[in-house]
């Protein structure tokens, strides 16, 4: 036992470290052996790949309590004796085994705060293992879902318990045992969950089927079948009614669309719903069809305002336009939390970022696709519009890019959604035409469908892809706080009007091209740090102005 507890602690030691390289903003916080438990990679977790769960529960909404067991079916990468799963410490563990060659070997389990370990027979790298882990409790309730996460128990307008899951950030083992970091998604996984018969439990993937108990319950099979985020598998309970539609895709293809609303808003849902065709449209014309096709699609209204739960989409904007009734212009009339949690099913769901950290890998691309679908529904003015809203709540106060191995809460923030999407716009007005940025978008999205990626991987491919040098712009937008800003004038030097123009507060490298108008036309500039003049055509100087709907940048006046 020394043995074990000595190797424990070398491990503890060697991931308690911060990745601060060329963040800014963050020096304030402190992180713990916690964080670095949750948030890294140490060799009790590398070791292993899981393949697939089978997450087994019984809900009782009386007690507000669960209990079951987690089927984890995994492959051993390198030879080990010990492994680290993660789940909260007020939930009890009440015993795991090992399946080995038809016998039950119970594990010994070592408890440390939100994570716990287990020891095992010595294993040889190829080995295929599962065990079982089986627990009980009452998981943490969200006081303001989805932000803080936890279990939202509710009631509807009936009066009648209702019950959404939601735990982004804050990570699946609130719930669930499980390898809770973002890089371990299984191949497939199987949830069934068992509830009074008063009720329908509503989950991930496509249901498999039901089964009636003589002590009044009954459970409801679930099954994805592709990978999956941990945090994107939820349950939801309450008096459903379920109604279902069809889309047909550009090619022809035919995706299932299920719906589950309270049993009282079923008229108004079948109405409201109708928008999901054109969201799906939009989105397969810039991207590529909805990626868990055979999973099918799903909205199921949920007592908070929304998560990007997969293939079972959390609902709660109140059949009201924009973010319940507002954050869009007043002539539009979409629902931004179809429009948005679709979105993610793209940047989220199919593309992952590694680390929470780099969340901005699915916020930011999910904000500005809301952008590309307004550009498909109206047209490009109203991306403008659009984009202009969310402008004032960009604050600039740290990098976007957080400090990575620490599972970050990157919900301290908005940047990532708001200033993300808005340096998405600065990139493709930067590129030589919307032809190259669209194609680049697209083909970034169809090369890492249903992968994790690092910004390491977009600054390569975007450079690949357009040929031109863009690092220096990409990593002023995610790893400084604040905006570049453009030293601009124009003065009269002799007979003539001169344009002067240069980037400061930048890196030298750093050229990001703008534009600016000069009467009635629109001109590309290409600034770099060194200070460049233009001599102007004195009839067009009156109404010399940077377009700002087009970048995010400061401007200054060269004195």
């Amino acid at each position: 036992m020394l043995k074990k507890i000595l190797s424990l602690t070398s491990v503890f030691c060697l991931i308690c470290s911060v990745n601060l390289i060329g963040q800014e903003g963050y020096d304030s916080y402190t992180f713990t052996e916690q964080d670095s438990l949750r948030g890294s990679l140490s060799i009790l977790r590398s070791s292993y790949d899981v393949r697939f769960y089978d997450l087994d529960l019984t809900v009782d909404m009386d007690s507000e309590s669960i209990s079951g067991s987690v089927g984890i079916d995994f492959d051993v990468l390198e030879d080990l004796s010990q492994i680290q799963l993660d789940l909260f410490e007020n939930m009890e563990i009440e015993h795991v085994v090992l399946f080995d060659d038809q016998e039950e070997i119970e594990l010994n389990v070592i408890r440390k705060g939100k994570a716990f370990f287990l020891d095992l027979p010595a294993q040889r790298r190829g080995a295929k293992l599962t065990i079982k882990v089986f627990y009980k409790g009452q998981p943490i309730k969200a006081e303001n879902a989805p932000w803080d996460g936890g279990f939202s128990w509710k009631k509807d307008k009936m009066g009648r318990p209702w019950l959404g899951v939601s735990c982004e950030g804050i990570g699946a083992s609130l719930w669930w045992p499980n390898k809770d970091h973002l890089t371990e998604e299984p191949d497939s996984m199987r949830i069934n969950i068992r509830v009074d018969t008063a009720y329908t439990a509503v989950s991930n993937g496509n249901l498999r089927g039901s089964k009636s108990y003589d002590d009044g319950t009954h459970a409801f099979e679930w099954f994805l079948s592709y990978p999956i985020n941990n945090y994107n598998v939820t349950l939801n309970i309450g008096h459903y009614a379920h109604f279902e539609d069809q889309y047909v895709s550009l090619d022809k293809d035919t995706l299932q669309c299920d719906y589950y609303v309270m049993d009282y808003n079923i008229d108004i849902a079948k109405e409201h719903f109708e928008q999901v065709h054109g969201v799906l449209e939009s989105f397969e014309y810039f991207f590529d069809k909805y990626p868990f096709w055979e999973d099918g699609y799903a909205l199921v209204e949920t007592p908070y305002l929304g998560m990007e739960h997969q293939s079972c989409i959390a609902y709660g904007n109140k059949y009201m336009r924009g973010y319940l009734g507002g954050m869009i212009p007043r002539d539009m009339h979409w629902d931004y939390i179809i429009v948005h949690e679709t979105g993610h099913e793209y940047f989220g769901n199919s593309i992952s970022c590694k680390d929470h950290a780099e969340m901005w890998i699915h916020e930011s691309f999910t904000t500005y696709m809301e952008a590309l679908y307004v550009e498909y529904m109206y047209d490009y003015p109203s991306v403008e519009r659009y984009l202009d809203i969310q402008r004032k709540f960009i604050k600039n106060k740290q990098s976007i890019i957080a400090p990575l191995g620490v599972n970050f809460d990157a919900w301290k923030s908005s940047d990532h959604y708001y200033k993300g999407a808005w340096f998405l716009h600065t990139l493709r007005h930067h590129l030589d035409s919307d032809e190259q940025w669209f194609g680049l978008i697209k083909s970034f999205y169809k090369t890492f469908a249903v992968s994790h990626i690092e910004t390491a991987d977009f600054i390569r491919f975007a450079e690949e892809y357009t040929g031109q040098v863009l690092e220096p712009i990409i990593r002023h937008y995610l790893y400084k706080a604040d905006l570049p800003v453009l030293a601009i004038s124009v003065k009269q030097r002799g007979n003539k009007k001169i344009l002067s123009y240069r980037w400061e507060e930048v890196e030298d490298d750093f050229a990001l091209s703008v534009w600016v108008k000069l009467g009635e036309d629109l001109h590309r500039l290409r600034p770099t740090t060194v200070l460049q003049e233009t001599v102007l055509e004195s009839s067009k100087l009156e109404r010399l102005e940077l377009d700002l709907a087009k970048s995010l940048i400061l401007e200054r006046t060269i004195e």
